[in-house]
């Protein structure tokens, strides 16, 4: 069973670092040398460890230098190192994932966005944070009767309404209907793009920027003329957002946004 004379000589004492070290990982089968005693590892601390025989029974030896073999050579056991915590899990929107979510029930609070477009890229990179906190997206047709809209929502404490809207910058129309919001209970943000296809970094679609469209051309049908691409928009929307995976994909004026209008309608009344 062993090479040579395994009686000839201090044979468990050889030269120093000659007699190497193994973790005594679960279900390594090691023999003790002085008692014959074989079996597998079920446990083991920092002084000693315990082996489990194909009987079933089981003794707990001393983690001595050189005081096992395996496969017939002498080894010493040592504790397993432990393992380092897996990182937490992800998710689209940068956010720790909660394992095993089950959706919560919806608040009253809501989330209006301008467009299926937007709704559709929000629930992509947010999906998995709206539905741990409870918030429904729902889409706008666009923002001319946004007063109304809100009107009729009747927003009040813990029924808190908040709106993204496309192209809200100083002078635009969608500034000048935003302005007549006054409700403490709503909140009305937006990014500067002309549509939210421009909120994708053209990296992502391997371009180097959004093309300019000219005055008097619909927009989304001049980006597919510029950059070449054979397909009406609804085919181009589903090429960019499939490009999409993560937050890190779009750019910080919707993600900012987007982060800001989850936290207001999540606050404590």
């Amino acid at each position: 069973m062993y090479e040579g004379d395994v009686l000839a000589g201090n044979w468990r004492r050889p030269g120093k670092g000659t007699i190497p070290q193994v973790p005594a990982e679960p279900d390594l089968v090691v023999e003790d040398a002085d008692s014959g005693f074989c079996g597998a590892v079920v446990a083991c601390d920092k002084e000693a460890v315990t082996l489990e025989d194909r009987f079933g029974r089981r003794r707990l030896f001393p983690l001595a230098p050189a005081a096992f073999l395996l496969e017939g050579r002498p080894v010493t056991l040592v504790r397993p190192a432990a393992a380092a915590p897996a990182a937490p899990r992800r998710s689209a929107s940068g956010s720790i994932a909660v394992e095993g979510l089950r959706a919560r029930v919806a608040r009253e609070s809501r989330i209006y966005v301008e467009g299926v477009h937007d709704a559709a890229l929000v629930e992509k990179i947010w999906g998995h944070d709206l539905r741990v906190e409870g918030v429904v997206v729902e889409y706008l047709e666009g923002v001319d009767d946004l007063p109304a809209i809100v009107a009729e929502f009747e927003p009040e404490p813990g029924r808190r309404l908040g709106v993204l809207v496309d192209h809200l910058v100083p002078g635009s129309k969608e500034s000048r209907i935003a302005a007549q919001i006054t409700s403490p209970h709503v909140l009305v943000v937006g990014h500067p793009f002309v549509d939210v296809w421009q909120a994708v970094k053209p990296s992502v679609l391997r371009i180097t920027a959004w093309p300019d469209v000219p005055r008097g051309v619909p927009w989304k049908e001049g980006v597919i003329a510029a950059l070449g691409w054979r397909c009406d928009p609804p085919e181009a929307w589903r090429r960019i957002l499939g490009a999409v995976s993560t937050y890190s994909d779009l750019e910080p004026e919707l993600l900012g946004r987007v982060e800001e209008l989850i936290d207001f309608v999540t606050e404590a009344p």
